[in-house]
């Protein structure tokens, strides 16, 4: 197995875990658990964390994406989707009492993601200022060509 198979099996491990460790602090603190079992999850908790698992599982882009909300293609179902939303607005804040290295590391690389998007988006923008002066002199000089065939 190359080592890019093995860091991308990594990382699709460590999503798994964060994702039922929030929807686990999620249930405990919405639904109670199931009847009242802080460690069981209630049905409608437990089939969000099957579909969701499910959909890390079988997600083709782990090896370039950070989390599902960094994603261009968004894979979930409408209604799973706005669930896991709520999910990750009402555990993301408090995953810091509970596990604190876990949430940390989210941080980080949310953090790091958001950086690289923005270096992105500054050399694109760049980009586009660059060759605007070039495309402005083309069509500038397209014009000229164009006006001189009709007068002369």
């Amino acid at each position: 197995m190359s080592a890019n198979k093995i860091d991308v099996e990594k990382k699709r491990a460590e999503e798994k875990k964060l994702l039922s460790v929030m929807i686990g602090i999620y249930c405990r603190g919405n639904h109670g658990g199931n009847d009242g079992n802080k460690k069981e999850l209630c049905d409608s908790c437990k089939k969000l964390e099957e579909y969701a698992l499910f959909r890390t599982e079988k997600c083709p882009f782990m090896e370039t994406k950070t989390f599902c909300s960094a994603c261009k293609v968004h894979c979930y179902a409408k209604e799973q989707r706005e669930q896991i939303r709520a999910v990750m607005r009402y555990a993301g804040p408090r995953m810091i009492f509970s596990h604190p290295v876990l949430a940390l590391k989210h941080i980080r690389t949310t953090i790091k993601e958001k950086r690289k998007r923005k270096m992105f988006h500054k050399r694109l923008m760049q980009e586009f200022r660059d060759n605007m002066k070039y495309v402005a002199g083309m069509v500038a000089t397209q014009w000229l060509m164009l006006i001189a065939n009709v007068f002369f």
